[in-house]
């Protein structure tokens, strides 16, 4: 874990003048970051779809097999590690517009650190729940958005005069990207690939024999 990994959440401000610098020192330092914690969402939902498993009703419990679980976890490593480098050529798009010159990876870099707190949030998965997952995601939303509008002028070296609309932009294309990837990724994994489920009915602990459970009348009745 790096130091400015920790600053981020401690001191941003100081955090992304390091970034930077190390950046410019060598152009690929985002890389390891990355590629270590965009594992984070990916081995934790592989443990828990396969081990916990989330529940569409009361009584039962639904679980993929662990090659169903692979492909899935698979994927999604790779949509976070894609949808990074192309949220990176839209910020180096962009930014001609407002008068900053970074090149590619740098720009690659700055969308990587800014999804800083999502990649943590992939530890819901060890927990599928919609509801939990949600307010986490939506936590780790706010965080990412206060980086990304904290961080471009000093990553950016950009005046804040124009770093709020250059921000806002960045934030509009990043939803589209992220759900257009998402989305796309899902739906190659479902059609093509044809997971399978795995679905267990809890019994019914509250009779303690057999013969004190309620008997069906014939016919349903």
């Amino acid at each position: 874990m790096t130091p400015e990994f920790i600053s981020l959440f401690t001191r941003p401000d100081r955090a992304w003048e390091t970034i930077r610098q190390k950046e410019d020192a060598h152009s690929l330092h985002y890389l390891m970051h990355l590629l270590l914690l965009a594992l984070i969402p990916a081995v934790c939902l592989f443990i828990g779809v396969t081990f916990v498993g989330w529940s569409l009703v009361d009584a039962e419990r639904v679980r993929l097999d662990f090659a169903s679980a692979f492909q899935l976890c698979l994927l999604l490593y790779i949509t976070i590690i894609v949808g990074t480098v192309i949220m990176g050529f839209f910020v180096r798009w962009m930014a001609r517009a407002f008068e900053v010159r970074p090149n590619l990876n740098q720009c690659i870099g700055f969308i990587a650190y800014v999804i800083t707190p999502f990649l943590l949030a992939g530890v819901t998965g060890l927990y599928p729940n919609r509801w939990f997952a949600a307010i986490v995601l939506l936590i780790a939303g706010i965080y990412s958005t206060y980086l990304l509008f904290t961080g471009l002028p000093a990553f950016m070296r950009q005046r804040s005069s124009q770093s709020f609309l250059y921000a806002s932009s960045i934030w509009g294309v990043a939803l589209l990207v992220m759900v257009t990837v998402l989305v796309s990724m899902i739906l190659f994994w479902s059609q093509f690939l044809q997971p399978n489920y795995e679905r267990t009915v809890q019994a019914n602990q509250s009779y303690g024999t057999q013969e004190e459970r309620p008997q069906e009348e014939p016919g349903g009745l």
